[in-house]
């Protein structure tokens, strides 16, 4: 099971959350990761903790004043980076180009959708994954995977359907370990999760509880 912490632009410590991850990383069959903002990127990678970026852009070296260059995010520490987010939204053709861009970079990629059409459509792109997030319970602490699990199902389905080899993780409202079990239940191989993580008091203890029941 992966699961991904995505800090966002929460006002949390970078390197803080990122040592808990590692830490807890290290006595897990889980996999963890987290995500921070791109400017913490290397800080968070020299703590030994999987790295991921937030983004990357469908672009090359160049004239691109304010993008996110995947090699530079690769050069940062990164192994991976999240692509269209709902917070971070993209036409399929940007998601293409900055698939492709990862890859170049040599990058992991999880490309989010909103919904198993989209998953579908995204999963024809070849990332190495998908994740379902309906915006709707993004940050709610509502679990996608109990909340609406037909959703979880579908869009593993439609993964399923275009390329078996894509992986597909599900996230909003992820918090807990029940959350964890049960989305790996309906089929998901990894969550993403924020606010969960991000915003608690203890952030070792919030991951101990997502990966204790794995």
């Amino acid at each position: 099971m992966f699961v991904l912490v995505n800090l966002k632009t929460y006002p949390c410590d970078p390197v803080a959350v990122a040592e808990a991850v590692r830490d807890v990383n290290e006595n897990t069959d889980a996999r963890l990761a987290v995500a921070p903002q791109a400017a913490h990127l290397e800080r968070v990678a020299e703590t030994g903790a999987e790295t991921w970026a937030q983004h990357v852009d469908p672009i090359e070296h160049g004239s691109n004043t304010g993008h996110t260059l995947a090699e530079s995010v690769a050069d940062a520490g990164a192994a991976g980076t999240l692509i269209n987010h709902s917070e971070q939204r993209l036409k399929l053709a940007d998601i293409d180009g900055s698939v492709q861009a990862a890859e170049r970079a040599g990058l992991e990629t999880v490309v989010c959708a909103n919904n198993p059409a989209q998953i579908g459509a995204v999963a024809a792109l070849g990332p190495d994954a998908v994740a379902v997030e309906p915006p709707e319970l993004i940050g709610t602490g509502t679990p996608v995977s109990q909340a609406d699990p037909d959703v979880v199902e579908d869009a593993v389905d439609a993964a399923e359907s275009v390329d078996d080899s894509v992986s597909v993780l599900c996230g909003a409202g992820i918090s807990t370990g029940d959350d964890v079990v049960a989305a790996g239940d309906l089929g998901s191989e990894g969550v993403l999760l924020a606010s969960g993580v991000a915003k608690a008091d203890d952030p070792t203890a919030a991951l101990e509880d997502l990966v204790d029941p794995l």
